[in-house]
């Protein structure tokens, strides 16, 4: 992913941590693809999933661990806090406990 897109989609995380409190991973993820005009497929390579893992990600089927998140941002080339964050807070829903993690701070806003 090139300099201008990587701009564009953390101008995306920005809004979205604006607009929502909590976001999950798999939007997080979603709307990084969606701004960078990314299929599925062409995401899924980048990141060494399928696009079938990929798209259980999206729609909040499958879980991703911290320590994946941030392999994901790396791979992207995004801040890790961002996707770790999520990737926690996920976690924690899941669990049935409520804390949250203010993700404009992390995403800069």
């Amino acid at each position: 992913m090139n300099t201008s897109k990587k701009r564009k989609v953390y101008n995306a995380l920005s809004e979205i941590a604006r607009l929502h409190d909590q976001v999950s991973f798999g939007e997080l993820i979603r709307s990084i693809r969606l701004c960078d005009d990314v299929s599925q497929v062409e995401l899924a390579k980048i990141l060494g999933i399928s696009k079938q893992h990929l798209s259980a990600i999206e729609n909040g089927k499958k879980a991703v661990s911290s320590a994946r998140a941030a392999k994901f941002a790396g791979a992207l080339g995004y801040p890790v806090d961002q996707f770790v964050i999520a990737a926690i807070e996920d976690e924690l829903r899941s669990a049935g406990i409520q804390i949250h993690f203010d993700l404009r701070k992390a995403a800069g806003a």
